[in-house]
């Protein structure tokens, strides 16, 4: 059985290091397989020693790419972009699955690594969704350094363009630049799901009874507020988003990461 290829990217100090050990348990007790875990950052204090840190490079094309950045107010929006070098992942072999930090593994990936290995693979983005439009999201991302190369090699040739032209959006960039070489996927939503969307509820249900696991998830993201330590504690930052204590979260996310990795690393 082929090991599978994880990798994350960990730039600033916005998140700590449990949470890419937190994320590095959660793979890796959700693949039947052996992982392979990586994770491209400038600051590898504190990351577990399993885990293989991937210096974080200084693009060329960075000055360029961040003056497009600045137009579009999407400041480190890009610096993603790195993952997709050729040659960024030493020794790999077939696809790659990457996740943001920001999300909390809860089933079996192994339907998400086997989804077609010619495509880039993204979950359909919610509010893009609703708009019509098919860009994925970015939290998770499967795909190949070898058959999408041209994911880094546009950048780097047209960097204020492609910015310009995915208004800053890393997400846009990714997929829609797949979906022009017919080479997109979107994950199955049900295994996807967005805790504000798919877990919260709307008022006043979500005041009322604590947030839902979705039966067939094995990806929960955080985008936007609450965040992880917010939402397993409660959260009340707004009527919308207000959540009650949520115990399959700490359950998933920090005990079984501590039962795995130890309470040092997690």
């Amino acid at each position: 059985m082929h090991r599978a290829t994880v990798v994350c990217i960990k730039w600033g100090t916005a998140f700590g290091p449990d949470y890419v050990n937190r994320l590095y348990s959660g793979v890796r007790r959700n693949f039947a397989r052996p992982v392979r875990f990586l994770c491209m950052t400038e600051h590898p204090e504190g990351i577990h020693p399993d885990v293989e840190i991937l210096p974080l490079p200084a693009e060329p094309f960075q000055p360029e790419m961040d003056r497009a950045l600045a137009v579009a107010n999407r400041q480190g929006a890009m610096r993603k972009v790195s993952l997709f070098r050729p040659g960024a992942i030493p020794d790999h072999a077939g696809p790659v699955l990457g996740f943001d930090l920001d999300v909390v593994i809860t089933g079996d990936l192994e339907p998400i690594w086997a989804l077609d290995p010619a495509k880039v693979a993204m979950r359909h983005d919610w509010v893009e969704k609703r708009k019509g439009r098919p860009t994925g999201h970015g939290s998770v991302f499967r795909f190949d350094p070898d058959r999408h190369g041209y994911l880094y090699e546009d950048m780097a040739a047209n960097p204020y363009e492609e910015v310009a032209r995915a208004r800053g959006s890393e997400q846009r960039y990714t997929s829609h630049k797949a979906m022009e070489r017919h080479a997109f996927i979107h994950i199955p939503p049900e295994w996807v799901v967005s805790f504000k969307h798919d877990c919260l509820g709307l008022p006043p249900a979500n005041w009322l009874r604590p947030p839902r696991l979705p039966e067939d998830a094995r990806v929960v993201c955080f985008h936007g507020r609450p965040k992880m330590p917010e939402a397993v504690k409660g959260y009340r930052g707004s009527l919308l988003r207000r959540s009650l204590p949520c115990a399959w979260l700490k359950e998933h996310w920090i005990n079984r990461a501590r039962a795995d990795l130890g309470a040092g690393w997690a």
